[in-house]
This record gives structure tokens, sequence and C-alpha cells, in this order.
């Protein structure tokens, strides 16, 4: 039984996959959070927390993007926006997207911080 928690605008509200805690977060300036969703799915045999984040290069150049995603009990999650660089950058104007697993994690977290920075070419 999964629970699925997507599609909520990002405007100034904590998204619902942050239980009643906090989101703080830190976005680098050439990219803009189009999507910071979460829903329960299958991994590694169990039903855990899956963080999904779509980023928009809103610079003039190609970027690699790097994720971090921090929650209040320890565990984290993350890597890198696109995960490889076989087919290119992220491209100016263009979007990119990657689904974070939280192995163990069973429930909301209460706080979240995500970090968003870019990485050198």
């Amino acid at each position: 039984m999964g629970i699925f928690i997507s599609g909520h605008s990002l405007a100034g509200e904590t998204p619902p996959c942050v239980g009643s805690g906090s989101l703080e977060k830190s976005i680098a300036p050439e990219a803009a959070l189009t999507d910071f969703s979460c829903d329960f799915k299958r991994y590694e045999g169990a039903e855990v927390l899956h963080f999904n984040v779509t980023l928009k290069n809103v610079s003039n150049k190609p970027q690699r993007f790097r994720v971090h995603i921090f929650l209040d009990n320890g565990k984290a999650a993350g890597g890198l926006i696109p995960s490889t660089t076989k087919n290119g950058l992220v491209e100016p104007g263009q979007t990119a997207s990657f689904e974070y697993p939280v192995t163990g994690m069973i429930g909301l977290p209460g706080e979240v911080v995500l970090n968003i920075t870019t990485v050198a070419p």
C-alpha cells in the first residue's frame, strides 16, 4: 500500500512530504526548484520514502546540479542531476529530474534540509 504525495505548489508552502516540521532550502542561483514531492514505493524489498526533485536551469550555461536531502533523524539522500553526463548537462531553460529513495524511511520526516549546488562540468 503506497501513499502518493505530489503535485503541490511550492510558492511559500511546506510540501506535505515534510511532516509537521519545516523545510529549509538552499538553492543555487542557477537553479529553480520546479518540483519537490514525495511518495512511498518499493525499494530493496520495502516500502520507503522517495523524494522527487525537478530542477530548471535558469542560467545561460549548461549546468550539473548536486542535490543533498538531510532528514531530522540523521538519514540523508541525494546525488547529481543529471546523474551522468553521457548525454550532456542540463541546458539553459531545460528541466531535469531524479527520484531519491531513503532506505529504512517508512514514515514522513519532521524536518528536511534541501541543499542544491552546481558542479563544475
